[in-house]
C-alpha cells in the first residue's frame, strides 16, 4: 500500500499537469515574461518531476526485494547455530571451551531482526528504525563469525555433517554479509534518489512547487483575482511535503 507522502508526491505531480493544462487553455493570453513560467518549460519541468517520482520508486521496489532476500539468507542462521552447538556438545570439547561458545551462542540467538519495508514515512522504516534493524543484522554477523572462529580454534571439533564444517559455515558467513551488503547498498540508492526527487518538487531554487506559485500569480496578474481564470488555477492545491 501507497503510504500517504507517496501518493502526496503523486499528487502533487498530478496537479502540476493540470496547471499545465489549464496554462495552455489560455492560448494567446498566457505569455509571461519570465522563460521558466513558459508553457514548454513548465512541460519540461513536469517531465523532471515525473522521472524522479518514478526513479524514487524504482529504487524503493529494489530495496524491498534486497530487504526480503536478506531475511532468507538470516533464516537458516539460528537453527544452524543451534546444530553447531549440539555437535559441539557430542563432541567431548572441555567444559571450559564449550562454555566460552555457550555465551557467544546466547548472544546470536538474541532477538530477532524483524523485516523492513520501504514505505515512506511510515514508522518501520524511519532511519531511525532501519539503523536498529542493521545493527541487529551486524551484530548477528558478528556473533556467526565469532562462534566459527572458536569452533576452528578446537580440535574436538570435527562434524561429519558438511553443512556444520567450518569451511562450510565461513562459505555461509560470506553469503550473510553479500545479503546485507546489498541491503545497505539498495537503501543509499533509495535515499539518495528521494533527495533528488525532493529537490525537484521541493526545492527552494527552481522546484516544481515554486514555479507553480509563480503561474497562479502570473495568471493573476492576467486576469484578476476575481476571474474564473484565477478561480479556476487558485484551487489546486500543491502540498509541500516536508520529511
Amino acid at each position: 500500500m501507497a503510504s500517504t507522502s507517496e501518493t502526496g508526491h503523486a499528487k502533487n505531480v498530478a496537479t502540476f499537469n493540470t496547471l499545465i493544462s489549464f496554462c495552455q487553455g489560455y492560448e494567446s493570453q498566457y505569455k509571461p515574461a519570465v522563460a521558466a513560467l513558459e508553457i514548454v518549460n513548465l512541460q519540461s519541468q513536469l517531465a523532471a518531476a515525473e522521472n524522479a517520482l518514478n526513479e524514487s520508486k524504482k529504487k524503493q521496489v529494489a530495496f524491498n526485494k534486497v530487504v526480503d532476500e536478506r531475511m532468507n539468507a538470516f533464516e537458516p542462521l539460528k537453527p544452524l547455530a543451534q546444530k553447531m552447538m549440539a555437535a559441539l556438545s557430542a563432541s567431548g570439547v572441555s567444559s571450559q571451551s564449550s562454555d566460552g561458545a555457550k555465551t557467544i551462542y546466547r548472544k546470536l540467538q538474541g532477538r530477532r531482526a524483524g523485516k523492513i519495508q520501504a514505505t515512506e514515512n511510515a514508522s518501520p522504516d524511519s532511519p531511525k528504525n532501519i539503523s536498529v534493524s542493521q545493527l541487529s543484522y551486524d551484530n548477528q554477523m558478528a556473533n556467526f563469525s565469532a562462534l566459527i572462529a572458536l569452533l576452528s580454534t578446537l580440535p574436538e571439533y570435527k562434524p561429519n555433517e558438511t553443512e556444520l564444517q567450518t569451511s562450510s559455515l565461513t562459505t555461509y558467513l560470506i553469503q550473510l554479509k553479500t545479503a546485507n551488503n546489498a541491503v545497505i547498498e539498495a537503501y543509499t540508492a533509495w535515499s539518495n534518489s528521494r533527495i533528488a526527487r525532493d529537490e525537484t518538487l521541493y526545492g527552494k531554487n527552481g522546484g516544481m512547487i515554486d514555479t507553480a506559485l509563480q503561474v497562479k500569480n502570473y495568471v493573476k496578474s492576467v486576469f484578476g483575482n476575481s476571474s474564473p481564470q484565477f478561480q479556476q488555477i487558485s484551487a489546486l492545491q500543491l502540498v509541500r511535503i516536508e520529511h
